[in-house]
């Protein structure tokens, strides 16, 4: 599709886009397709704890650099065309259409969140860049040609584009709307230990997961605490057999005080744990700080809590 640019950015200006992390409050492994994609059904928020996304305009051709806490960790290397927020770079300047003034520059990722931890922090990034370069470069590409855009980067990029929460299904590509979760604190907590998808995939054993039946909308909390706890997360044991560590965060988050419920997100290896308030996550967090301090350990709100 095709896209008429205009009005240039000043080759000072600097846009910014957020690239909150995706937790998987439960993840279903509902079945196998013939092509060995596995089908899903998870609930999908927020946290207040993401990467940040910066364009700044210039004559130069568009490159990445790779800041924050994580970014030197990832080496030179990752900032090249491979990087999901390149991909995603190119992918919209190819849906502008060939006749398209599109501006160089640098992007710089603040890469706060742990590098392939099943939050979702690579595809939160480049579904930042489709956001930011979509509105950088006014575009206007509508929303559906950006999710198209996105389901081809990955399968977690369709659910962060919006950023809000959601039920995905299928391989991610199918999301619909959920209703905002009740006001609560989470805990997110990583070991500092990389976990294979792949190698996690592999060790699952037994049956598939249902489906989940979801309400409309969330009568209390502790409704939404009972039915999360009626759930599961069909990777956590496999990740647990391939990375222990990811076990004894899980007992850690479990003995914390205030705590509702401790689970995996994703494959792994972030887990998290949800409280009654934001005030008792950031101080389950601080707590938890300072007896792993080797860990990374955020605590704070959920993007969109029904208030």
């Amino acid at each position: 599709m095709s896209a008429t640019l205009h009005q240039e950015l000043s080759p000072q200006q600097t846009l910014t886009e957020n690239a909150p992390a995706k937790i998987n409050l439960y993840l279903h492994v509902t079945g196998k397709r013939a092509d060995g994609y596995h089908l899903l059904d998870s609930l999908v928020v927020f946290a207040g704890a993401g990467d940040r996304l910066h364009y700044t305009p210039g004559p130069t051709p568009l490159r990445l650099k790779l800041a924050g806490r994580f970014g030197p960790t990832l080496g030179a290397d990752a900032a090249g065309a491979d990087n999901l927020v390149m991909k995603a770079t190119a992918a919209v300047q190819a849906a502008c259409g060939p006749n398209a003034v599109v501006q160089g520059g640098i992007l710089v990722l603040d890469k706060e969140l742990p590098v392939a931890s099943g939050i979702g922090g690579g595809s939160a990034d480049a579904a930042a860049a489709l956001r930011l370069l979509n509105r950088a470069w006014r575009a206007d590409l509508p929303h559906a040609t950006l999710l198209r855009i996105a389901e081809t980067l990955g399968a977690d990029v369709p659910v962060c584009l919006a950023s809000q929460t959601a039920r995905m299904e299928g391989i991610g590509e199918q999301l619909s709307t959920a209703a905002p979760v009740p006001e609560c604190g989470m805990v997110l907590v990583n070991c500092g230990v990389g976990v294979s998808t792949p190698d996690v995939f592999r060790t699952r054993q037994g049956a598939f997961h249902p489906r989940a039946d979801l309400p409309a909308q969330w009568a209390t909390l502790q409704n939404f605490i009972s039915l999360l706890q009626a759930q599961t997360n069909s990777l956590e044991e496999p990740a647990c057999k391939v990375c222990p560590a990811v076990q004894q965060v899980l007992t850690e988050l479990e003995a914390l005080p205030e705590v509702l419920l401790a689970r995996m997100s994703g494959s792994g290896a972030t887990c998290f744990a949800l409280f009654p308030t934001v005030q008792a996550a950031r101080h389950a967090a601080a707590r938890l700080a300072q007896t792993q301090p080797e860990w990374w350990v955020w605590g704070g709100e959920i993007v969109g809590c029904k208030q």
